[in-house]
């Protein structure tokens, strides 16, 4: 139970009075789940008031924001992370460490879709809150399908392959009657190391609930691992049967060890993955509170450059769409 003086009426009112107890008694982190256009804004208040944060994504709504948070946080040496959640899969990890290991050759092609039918009626002429805000320019920012599912698929691309996109031709559209932003959207990627891509993200693809999955072709083997039955990881090889990797046995690699709780055969699925991210985040506020150096594991969340890089990623698939030519989509955030 929270003390009657520790309740706040606003969050600029909760950044002045927080910021003002002693560390060892202010909050550790504040967590900024609002609409998109008012991350920036919470954001930068929380972060020059000395406070922690862990961000929903897209972190912002347009890069200058976003590069503005990054300054900001280097400058305060606090931690930020942004909840790109399916990063924290114990079984994304592993496939994370197979590809390190080279266990795939050389990365030829990804593949990474993420369906979703909720919109495809025009829920948000009956009221639907969610829809209300997500297909508002004003609050969602460029984008609403790759806003809200792109960037989760430009992260998990980063995160798994380590690959940098180097530029993209997009293709967004609009089905929904007097909707104003996108609802589906394909992506042809070009990476550094010459490999292509292929994004798709939708929210009108009807029947579909929440069909994040992705596919990578090696020189040597490939992964393919799914959202919906997150705790399998298939390597599949030319000349001989595929392996399936299995939450919680022993022979998994050491990170995906150590963000799995339960034992093989029990279900661990998004809130444990969303629980990883806060756990690792947290872990590493309490050793640069105690002046320490963090786990070997504990630095393993989305960082503050991460929601900088998905920031980018959508406004260029944006531009992409409405010249409809290639563009160059390099991006290096601030360090």
């Amino acid at each position: 139970m929270l003390e009657p003086d520790r309740v706040y009426g606003s969050y600029e009112e909760m950044a002045e009075k927080e910021s003002a107890l002693p560390e060892d008694e202010r909050i550790d982190f504040v967590s900024i789940v609002t609409p998109n256009h008012l991350h920036h804004p919470a954001a930068k208040l929380f972060m020059e008031a000395d406070i922690n944060i862990i961000c929903d994504k897209p972190m912002t709504t347009t890069l200058e924001e976003a590069e503005e948070l990054c300054r900001i946080t280097k400058s305060k040496d606090r931690v930020f992370a942004v909840t790109y959640t399916y990063t924290g899969y114990p079984m994304v990890k592993q496939a994370k460490k197979l590809i390190e290991d080279g266990v795939l050759g050389d990365i030829r092609k990804v593949v990474i879709e993420y369906p979703q039918g909720w919109l495809t009626k025009t829920i948000e002429k009956d009221g639907a809150k969610q829809a209300i805000w997500r297909t508002d320019p004003k609050q969602a920012g460029a984008s609403s399908c790759m806003g809200d599912l792109g960037t989760h698929i430009e992260n998990m691309s980063n995160y798994v392959t380590g690959l940098e996109i180097e530029e993209i031709m997009a293709d967004l559209s609009v089905f929904g009657e007097d909707r104003v932003l996108d609802d589906d959207g394909n992506v042809l990627v070009h990476f550094d190391n010459g490999a292509r891509g292929l994004f798709y993200a939708s929210q009108i693809s009807v029947g579909a609930e929440n069909g994040l999955k992705f596919m990578i072709y090696g020189t040597e083997s490939s992964l393919e691992w799914h959202q919906e039955n997150p705790n399998y990881l298939y390597l599949k090889y030319g000349d001989k049967p595929e392996k399936v990797y299995k939450h919680g046995n022993d022979y998994l690699e050491e990170v995906a060890k150590h963000n799995s709780r339960l034992p093989f055969g029990h279900p661990e699925a998004f809130i444990e993955a969303l629980a990883n991210i806060y756990v690792n985040a947290a872990r590493t506020i309490l050793a640069k509170k105690n002046g320490k150096e963090p786990g070997k594991f504990d630095t393993d969340f989305p960082t503050v450059q991460d929601g900088a890089r998905g920031v980018n990623f959508v406004l260029k698939t944006v531009e992409s769409s409405k010249n409809k030519k290639w563009v160059d989509a390099k991006y290096t955030p601030p360090s």
